[in-house]
């Protein structure tokens, strides 16, 4: 299938892409598997809380079973007393859930599917930023008609495109490396270089 190009010089062309990476049909279960599977892997798991067995303190009864007129306590450090333990104390996990490559890649495939046939999906033939200024990104966005959530996906990190990006909140930058289901999904519009169209291509078909 071929997809619409802008060139830097503002003249309209066309890019060939794989059908088998760029025209699949949307499989919603495995992308909501996927993309779950991704979320959960950024967890940290690292939250961590005492139980009554690990406070330390209440080795004694604080009273007598009977006759105080009070509740009956076997010790100090139970859940429902002042500096007691947690009742269902979390401890650290591992979130992680197993998602096997061709899974993954299918997921991918049919994203960047469903961002064409939505028309998010933009093509241009290089992205170069001149100097990391803020207003040359503004510049550059704005002459391509983007607004929203943008996702810019070039071959490889270029630290002037990175400079120039990191300012404006709703703009995000990433290598063909680091593209996620995630980010994917959240933009409104997606630009892909030229360059890093066909490295998705390569690892997609």
């Amino acid at each position: 299938m071929d997809l619409r190009m802008k060139q830097q010089d503002g003249q309209a062309a066309t890019v060939s892409a794989d059908d088998r990476v760029f025209a699949v049909d949307f499989n919603e279960p495995l992308v909501h598997q996927v993309v779950v599977a991704y979320m959960a892997g950024g967890r940290a798991g690292t939250r961590a809380q005492k139980s009554r067995a690990e406070v330390s303190g209440g080795g004694a009864k604080p009273w007598r079973q009977k006759g105080t007129g009070r509740a009956r306590a076997g010790t100090i450090r139970s859940p429902l007393w002042r500096s007691g333990g947690v009742t269902f104390a979390a401890k650290p996990r591992d979130y992680s859930q197993k998602v096997n490559k061709k899974m993954y890649r299918g997921a991918m495939r049919s994203i960047l599917s469903e961002l064409v046939r939505q028309d998010r999906l933009l093509v241009v033939d290089t992205i170069r930023m001149s100097e990391p200024r803020t207003r040359v990104m503004v510049k550059w966005l704005t002459s391509l008609g983007l607004t929203g959530r943008v996702l810019v996906v070039n071959d490889q990190m270029d630290q002037n495109l990175y400079l120039a990006s990191r300012n404006l909140p709703y703009i995000e930058v990433l290598d063909v490396i680091g593209l996620n289901p995630v980010d994917l999904i959240g933009a409104d519009k997606v630009v892909f270089s030229q360059a890093a169209l066909e490295k998705v291509g390569e690892w997609l078909s």
